[in-house]
This record gives structure tokens, sequence and C-alpha cells, in this order.
């Protein structure tokens, strides 16, 4: 295996150099030298001393370990080359301790420094920054075993994973670091036929334990990071106490970490065959392991001196607790491989000395092979059990038994797991490598909020793209696309409220990209950076939420929107998005909807006449909107409590927006005097361009369909007048499924020229949804191929096949071609796919220039002349079209 190298040479001081918890860790472990920057030290030569030298003495606490005190120099050295205040013999005197061996904890330093250097010493945080070292650097290398023998033990104990897979459900709502410990476990035992059958507790909080531990490591290691780096700086007394805050959480995760390790390797045991072995090992395990008393007893220590405010002492006693929480792991590993593996290990040595039936109590060849079939473990635990092996060729087992060999697996996997030790990078890298290789990888999965579409779906959605098309163009609409990302600038501060789902990208070449939230704003921008007065275009594309995303919402999903930009009669093209709304709806045939619309100067009028200040208006409109989905006693709640209403006011709000109905019998109630909307010159202006509109909309016969809700609020900040949202009223629950208004200001904030705009977006994906709970109830089959005819070849002859079917291409018929020996399997794939026509040419067609023609449905074959072939073809096309 990999030797560390032991030469290795520790620099600090250098401009741009940092000092890292791992290079501390070799310094104290004396795996490293120690030399200072040569350009630091020519720069302290020069600095002569103000005041005469005093004596001072380094020492260090006697709980410290020899690392600990050495952790300590390195630290010290590394602070005082950030000060400029001292002179070069006291860095050189500090380098030379630490280089010459400086051996135990209860060995000091002696100087001659001056006030200015004795301050700086005095002040200096290095024995706890130092010692925090040490636990960030071991704590982390801790990460990588306790996984391992967490995985080790699944297997031994035949553990049922199941709950690893709902950690993340794909929600949005999941703990990161749980989720990334299931997945790597997931990673380690794919594969394994020895999991899945019994359930544990101890087994199911794995990834809860283990990903607390994940955060407090990297909590640790980023104020570790931060403080070794720091020079000499105030308020060292708040520097303490954020190491406190940051280190008492790993200090109860670990040691609730080594309770549920114990626990595992008590389980373990029950796995062992024989009833003497397991009372043995226990005994064994109780005597040689540290127990939950110990651990405990450590853990009150730790809570000791944090509560007398002793911060090395703190960091100390944690450093113990981490040690013996490796041990249990180790302990845990040698259960694990032992009921693994246990006889195995043993025969290797036994061979020679009993026979093959002594060594496995009594098993024949047959059984041994039988058992060795069904003990398949994980791809990922398959290989470390291998790196175990080999470790333990050397070892001597000879006359050993399963109680003997535990306690040596034990004391080799202690030393093995230590990162001291020159195997531990080498394993560590080897479990990482297994991690991150796509051979022992878990299947792939789609990211949250996002989804693939299989043949059928791909059909039904082409089908209903066309017909949303046809009807786009037959109101002289013409195409449009823009880049699936905008400037940053281009979107921000158009959404409101949801400008926060924005996803925003990485800094590219110096531009601030963001992932279209719709196609309004990019339709916007486009009119004003071309300087057109008028287009009346659509656009089917994708969009992107950076959502949480849940039951029928997405991350990425499209959209199809209609918009007419210009001037135009009033209201005129305000009637004609509403009615392309309808027909798409009908032409769709999704069943029964409706569409509500508002008016937004008419809210306004509303919240002026109910004494809502204007500077609330669109955050009072944005609680309204959800009155589809809240109570308004929930909605009132928010608008008193969050953005500051008067009750008196809020209730005021509930009598206007709980009106609804029919749109002209609505609109004449509204403009009676006491709704005092006539009173306002923007709800008057409203009130007066909803009649032409709903008389329009009558004349045209779709008025039925439309709904006057004054609840209907519309969040987006560049709506203007009219509003709208159809909603879809079957079984299945998709709530709104198109949405649109008037935007009149949003094209000028792009250019020099307003140029008003109406628009309608169509929400395709929950469009689909119903479409395919339709067809799901009403037992439809979607072909996923056009393909009309399939030629087959009955035999080999692929010259044959590629004549004949290029005829048809040519002839513009959709066509396939399958050359094989079997007519049956020709006829499954033409049932499969759902093939209506086949063409079969055997030997006997071929030497009689003819062709069958098959009908599938009938099930009738006629003979047809070569000549005639696609004539008879579009022939029956034809007459099965019309």
């Amino acid at each position: 295996m990999a030797k560390r190298q032991q030469t290795a040479v520790i620099t600090v001081g250098g401009k741009g150099s940092s000092l890292d918890s791992a290079s501390v860790f070799l310094v104290a472990n004396k795996l490293a030298k120690v030399r200072v920057d040569s350009s630091v030290l020519g720069r302290l030569a020069s600095a002569n001393p103000i005041h005469p030298p005093v004596k001072y003495q380094i020492s260090f606490n006697e709980y410290l370990t020899v690392e600990e005190s050495r952790a300590s120099l390195i630290v010290l050295l590394s602070k005082l080359l950030l000060s400029s205040s001292i002179r070069v013999e006291l860095p050189n005197r500090i380098s030379e301790a630490l280089n010459s061996g400086f051996e135990t904890q209860s060995e000091s330093i002696n100087l001659d420094v001056t006030e200015d250097e004795r301050v700086i010493l005095d002040d200096c945080l290095a024995t706890v920054d130092g010692v925090c070292a040490l636990l960030d650097h071991e704590s982390s290398a801790l990460l990588v075993v306790v996984d391992v023998a967490a995985a080790l033990s699944c297997e031994a104990s035949r553990a049922n994973l199941s709950t690893f897979n709902s950690i993340d459900s794909g929600d949005g709502f999941c703990v990161k670091d749980e989720a990334a410990v299931a997945n790597d476990l997931k990673v380690l035992l794919n594969g394994s036929k020895l999991v899945g059958k019994a359930e544990f507790d101890i087994v199911s909080d794995i990834p809860k334990i283990h990903g607390c531990l994940r955060e407090a490591v990297r909590t640790v290691h980023s104020r570790s990071r931060v403080e070794l780096n720091s020079g000499m700086k105030g308020g060292k007394g708040g520097n303490k106490k954020a190491w406190a805050v940051a280190l008492m959480p790993l200090a109860t995760t670990l040691r609730y970490l080594g309770e549920s390790s114990l626990s595992r390797a008590e389980l373990d045991i029950y796995a062992i065959a024989g009833d003497s072995v397991r009372s043995s090992l226990r005994g064994s395990l109780k005597e040689n392991c540290p127990t939950r008393e110990n651990l405990r007893d450590a853990f009150r220590l730790v809570s000791q001196a944090a509560l007398e405010e002793e911060y090395a002492k703190l960091i100390h006693d944690i450093n113990d607790l981490l040690g013996l929480v490796r041990r249990i792991v180790s302990w845990e590993m040698a259960v694990a491989v032992l009921s693994l593996e246990g006889s195995e290990l043993l025969e290797r040595n036994h061979r020679g000395s009993a026979t093959r039936a002594e060594v496995n109590g009594g098993n024949t060849s047959e059984e041994k092979k039988s058992e060795k079939r069904k003990k398949v473990m994980g791809k990922g635990t398959t290989v470390i059990l291998q790196l175990i092996k080999e470790r333990l060729q050397s070892s001597s087992l000879d006359g050993i038994d399963e109680l003997t060999l535990a306690i040596k697996l034990a004391e080799s996997f202690h030393s093995f797991l230590d990162p001291k030790k020159d195997d531990f990078d080498f394993f560590s890298e080897k479990v990482k490598e297994i991690i991150e290789s796509n051979e022992s990888r878990r299947l792939p999965k789609l990211p949250k909020g996002t989804r693939d579409f299989a043949k059928e779906q791909m059909a039904a959605r082409e089908k209903t793209f066309s017909i949303i098309t046809e009807v786009f163009k037959r109101h002289g609409a013409m195409a449009l696309d823009t880049p699936a990302f905008e400037l940053r600038e281009t979107l921000m501060g158009k959404y409101g409220e949801d400008s926060k789902l924005i996803y925003d990208l990485a800094d590219q070449g110096g531009e601030l990209c963001s992932l279209r939230y719709d196609l309004t704003v990019p339709f916007a921008r486009y009119v004003a950076m071309n300087g057109l007065t008028s287009f009346k275009r659509y656009q089917i594309a994708k969009v992107y939420r950076r959502d949480n995303p849940s039951k029928g919402r997405f991350r990425e999903f499209y959209q199809c929107d209609f918009d007419i930009a210009g001037q135009y009669e009033k209201m005129g093209p305000d009637f004609e998005v509403v009615k392309i709304l309808t027909e798409l709806l009908d032409d769709l045939n999704i069943g029964e909807y409706e569409v509500k619309l508002n008016h937004r100067k008419l809210l306004d009028g509303m919240l002026d006449i109910c004494e809502v200040p204007p500077e609330k208006f669109r955050t009072i409109c944005s609680s309204i909107d959800k009155l589809d989905k809240q109570s308004f006693d929930q909605i009132k709640r928010e608008m008193v409590e969050e953005k500051g209403l008067t009750a008196e006011t809020a209730d005021k709000i509930g009598t206007f927006v709980k009106e609804r109905g029919p749109p002209l019998e609505l609109l004449s109630k509204l403009k009676h005097e006491s709704y005092k909307f006539l009173q306002n010159e923007g709800s008057s202006l409203a009130l007066n361009e909803l009649e032409i509109l709903f008389k329009a909309l009558e004349k045209s016969k779709c008025i039925d369909k439309v709904v006057f809700d004054l609840s209907l609020a519309r969040g987006l900040d560049y709506y203007t007048g009219v509003i709208f949202e159809a909603v879809f009223k079957g079984t299945t629950q998709v709530g709104s499924i198109a949405a649109g208004g008037r935007y009149d200001n949003l094209i000028g904030m792009f250019g020099t020229k307003q140029v008003p705009a109406v628009g309608v977006s169509l929400g395709i994906e929950r469009v689909f949804a119903i479409i395919e709970q339709i067809q799901k109830d009403q037992n439809q089959v979607i072909r996923a191929s056009e393909t009309q005819v399939l030629v087959s070849i009955i035999g080999d002859d692929l010259s044959q096949a590629t004549e004949l079917v290029s005829e048809l291409w040519h002839a513009k018929l959709k066509a396939e071609y399958m050359v094989n020996k079997r007519i049956m399997k020709h006829i499954d794939r033409a049932k499969e796919l759902r093939i209506p026509l086949m063409v079969i040419v055997g030997e006997r067609e071929l030497k009689d220039g003819i062709v069958k023609v098959k009908d599938l449905e009938t099930t009738q074959e006629d003979a047809v002349p070569r000549s005639r072939m696609v004539e008879e073809l579009q022939k029956r096309l034809f007459r099965v079209s019309s």
C-alpha cells in the first residue's frame, strides 16, 4: 500500500500560503518538518527591540497530549509570523523545537522576549486553535470510516434499507446530509443480496446520525480554516465562545454515533452461528470495547469543560471522546467482518490440520458452495472486504477461535483506521473511489421537479401541441423563439414576490444571467429591442422555477403563450385573447372549466376604497391571490399580522373579494353607488372597459365560460388591466390551467416607447395531467408511432427490404422494415406498434412477382402485383383516414 512521505516539509509564513488542519496534524505527529519562509525571516531580521528582553516560558497544560502540544506550537509559529512586532529569534526558536522532537507535554520552551512579544504570546489562542485543528482532521477522517462500518453491519445483520429510499422523496424537503449518507450507503451496498430482510431502528437512524456528523464536522472545519490563518486579533474571549458553539454539536453527535455503532456491533453478534460463540463475543465486546458508560463519562467531561469555559480542555476532551468512538467503530467492523467472513478467514489457516467439513462445522462441499452462492455482497463492500483480507494476509491466525479472531480484527482495524498510519490514506482514497465510481453508483435519478416523457406521452404531447398551434395560427399569430436564459437584470423586478423563484446561473464571462421564468418578459424584451410597434405572436417553450416542487408542480415545464402587442381598438385584443383561451380548452376537449376574470384597476380601486396605503397594494394583491387555496380567515391573518393592515380594513376587503358571478349581472351590481367604484377614477375606467369586453364575449357566444370574480388578483407586478385565469372543474385536481392579462407598461421598461400588450399563457403541464387521467379512465391506448406500413422480408435479404421501403418513403408513406426468417416475429412487431398494414415478401412472392398486403385488424391477406404495391397501399390508407 502507498506510504506517506516521511520527509514532508510544511512551509509557514510565505506570501499567499495558508495553514490547514492536515498540515498541523502532520507536524503534530512528527510526520513532517517545519520550514519558515525565508522572505518572512528577512523582514523580521531588521526588527530591533525597543525594550530590554524579559524571560518567558512557553508551557502547556498537563492534560494535553504530545500531539496536542506540538499542534499548539505549529499554530503559534504561524500566528507569530503574521505579526510585524516580533524578532527573527522567536520563530527560529519555535521551529527548532518542533524539528528537534519536542517529546513530552510537560516540556517547556524558555525564551528571551521583548514586551511586545510577551503581549502577543499572552494573547495568542494557539492552543485552542491547534488542538481544534487536530480534532478537525481526525473527525474528517472518521467520516470515511463510519459509513463503511455501517454498510458492513447492514449486510451482517441482513437489515432492510427501504427507509433510505424515502429520505429524499423528491419534494425538495429533505436534509441534504442525511440524503447524501443514504445515497453513499446505497452505493456501497449496490447489488447486495444480503440486505433487505429485517428492520432495525439503529439501521434506519444511520442517515440521521451520520448526516449530523457531516454537518458538525463541516462547521468545525470552516471555523478551523478561518482561525488557523487569522492573526493576533482582539476579542479572544468571543473567539473561544465561538469555538464552543461550533464544537458542542460535534461532541453530542459523537456520543450518539458511538452508542449507535456499539448497538450495531451487538446486533451483528446475533448473526454469528453458535450460542456459546455469541455469548463469548458479547463478553469480549463488553471487556475490550468502550461502553455506553464510557461514552457518557467522556461527554460529561466535555460538558463540564464547556460550563467552566476551559476551552482548550473542552477540545482535548472532545478529542478523547472521538478516540473512544473510533475504537467502537473498529469493533463494529470487526464483528461485522467476523459475521460475514469469519469461517473463511479461519479456514485459510486451518487447511492441512483439519478437513473442510470440520472447519465448516460439518458442511459438505456442496453445502459450502450453496452458502457462497447465497452470500452476494454489495459491489462496494466487496472491494472493502478484499482490502481487509489483503491486510490480514500477513497476520498469523493459526489455531485461534472466533473470540480471539474478533479481538485481533478489532486491534487491526483500530490501527488500519488511524489517520496517523500509512494505510489510512490508501483506504480513504479507495472508499472515495468506490463512492464516486460509475460502476457501483446507484441508478441515476432525475433532478427534483423534472421528468422524462415516454414514447406514448410524447405522442399525446405532440398531438396536443399541434391542436394549440392550429388555434394560434387561426388567429394570425406568428411563431417566435427566445433564449432559455436572459440577463438577470431583464427578469428582476417583473414578478413581485415570485422573483425569489428565478433560477440564477453562475457568472460566465462577466454576464449575470438567469433562466427564463416565463415567456412574457422575453417577448417584451424582444419587441422593445427590435423597435416593433405591433406583433401578434405565439411561443411554445420551457420555463424554469427555483421552487420546492410538490405534486403537480415542476421546476422545468412548458408554457404555451399567445400575445398581441400594439395599438388596437379598445378591448379588441383583450376580447380575442380570452376567446382564444376558450377555443383552446374546447378543442382540447378536457372537460368543464371556467375562466375567472377581473381588472387590475378595479382591484386598486377596491383597495383604495378600503383605505389600504398605495405602497401596500401589490403585497395585499399577492395575499388576495391565495384565496383559491386558503380561507379568508387565513388570508386576513396574513394581511393583519404580517403585512400591517388593521382588522377593520381586512374585513372591508373581505366583503369585496367574496363577490363573483355572471359577468354582466355582477358588473351591473358593482355600478351601484353603495360600492363606490364609480367615484374612483381607476375603478370607474375599469368597469367601462369590462362592459365593452363582456358584450363582445356575449356576441361571440363564449361568455357562459367566464365568471367575474373580484378575488382574482394575479400576483405578477406587470399587469395593468384585464386579468384572467382558467380553472379546471373536473375530478383531476390541478388548479389553474391558464392565465393572462394586459400589461401596457412592460415593453416600455426595455425601450423608449410604451407598446400596450395583452396575452395568455396555457399551463400545458396541468392540461397534460388532465388528458392523461382521461386516457386512463377511458382505457385509451396511445400509439407512440405513426407508422402505417411494415415491410416484412421473410429471410435475410436486406437489399430487398431497402428497395421496397424506399419506394414507400418516396411516396410519402410512413413505413418501417424488418428482416427476419420467422413470420410471427414480423406480426408481433406490427401488433406491438399498432401498425395497420403489412407488406409481406418471401421466396414465393419474389418468384411470382407479387407482395402480400395484410390488414392487421381484419387479418385478411391479399396478393398484389409488385408494380401496384404503392397504389394499393395508398388506396387502403385513404379509406382508413376518411
